[in-house]
């Protein structure tokens, strides 16, 4: 079996920054580990337009879905032949998460726009995608999907935090990998932030500016989600029925606002962290914290604080890592479904088994 692989992993997240794009070269040891190295990586900034046209698809009529999952394929496939082209790189396929518009897996369904075959006619190489929907079929959440990584790329570390538009959190613990969404992040914060004409909120200079919202604090920590067991997941729909309308009903100043959901998000990492404490001796224990969220010197501050007390240390590696983990994931993820190995847990997702999951584009002659 061929051990070594070039593969372009994308992502579009539900913060809809853009999409993140990173080209990976994986080799598996003789020993069976993995090793690997990022060619060339880049984030593909939206247009107000495609955040817009995507912000509201949960809403639109079943042509205008479809059109869009068909144009946003386009979109992603010319964007990978242009940075292919900037970066003189020739990945074997292309393994894409797509754009979540509904995430219901209670309900048997997850979606996530960019037509493969679109992608594929304008890229030119294979294309790998729909990797949620097997697992969900199987009875599972689909989600989260990088804890194979975190356990093959990223052994070292206790736990892996992704600080994404929902945050994740993943924890060996015996021979098995847990992980589940833990609460909204970047989603809420941008959308915040958005109300004081910023995309962002810059090293959480604004959030650290605020002051407590001892009221709203108390509500968004008693959502009903936080008390379910794992394996649970997020989807953008429980943001904007459950965690938005409590944030927009309270009148208070953005800083407020915003000060009050870092605390919210380090509150909830530091509860599911405690859960997940892989068995030891009470050494140190190492926490690596990834994802746009982990720019946010404020949140990341918060998260620290909350998990000293209990022998956690928040690890920040290099820039590159923070921003296109998910994206290397994802290329990773296509390379074990090239080789048809597991690439989303059961022990994660709640499914009857373990499954390699994701659709394989690949009939240019």
């Amino acid at each position: 079996m061929i051990n070594s692989y070039t593969l372009l992993g994308a992502m579009s997240g539900t913060s809809l920054d853009g999409l993140d794009l990173a080209c990976c070269h994986f080799t598996r040891t003789a020993a069976g580990k993995w090793d690997y190295t990022v060619l060339a990586a880049e984030t593909i900034s939206y247009t107000e337009a495609w955040q817009q046209r995507l912000a509201h698809l949960m809403q639109a009529d079943a042509l205008t879905f479809v059109k869009t999952d068909r144009a946003l394929g386009r979109w992603m496939g010319e964007q990978v032949r242009q940075f292919m082209n900037r970066h003189h790189v020739q990945p074997q396929a292309v393994a894409s998460h797509g754009h979540t518009v509904f995430h219901q897996p209670e309900e048997g369904l997850t979606v996530q726009i960019g037509s493969g075959v679109s992608m594929m006619a304008a890229c030119g190489i294979p294309v790998i995608n729909d990797f949620r929907s097997l697992d969900v079929a199987l009875g599972g959440h689909g989600a989260p999907l990088v804890p194979i990584g975190d356990q093959l790329l990223f052994s070292d570390y206790d736990f892996c935090l992704n600080l994404g538009g929902i945050a994740n959190i993943s924890a060996q613990q015996g021979a098995s990998r847990i992980a589940y969404d833990v609460c909204p992040a970047n989603g809420v914060l941008n959308y915040l932030a958005r109300r004081m004409d910023q995309p962002y909120d810059p090293d959480g200079r604004l959030a650290a500016s605020g002051q407590l919202l001892p009221g709203l604090l108390q509500q968004l920590n008693a959502l009903p989600y936080y008390a379910l067991p794992g394996p649970k997941s997020l989807g953008y729909e429980w943001v904007e029925a459950e965690a938005l309308p409590l944030i927009a009903s309270t009148e208070a100043p953005v800083p407020d606002l915003l000060y009050t959901v870092c605390e919210h998000i380090a509150q909830q990492i530091t509860l599911s962290a405690r859960q997940l404490m892989p068995k030891g001796k009470g050494e140190q224990k190492k926490l690596l914290a990834t994802g746009g969220g982990a720019f946010n010197k404020h949140l990341i501050d918060r998260i620290d604080q909350h998990l000293a007390p209990f022998g956690i240390e928040v690890v920040l590696p290099d820039a590159q890592t923070i921003a296109f983990k998910e994206a290397l994931i994802f290329a990773f993820l296509g390379v074990l479904r090239l080789r048809n190995e597991p690439n989303c847990l059961s022990s994660v997702t709640g499914a009857r088994s373990d499954s390699s999951g994701g659709v394989i584009y690949d009939n240019i002659l």
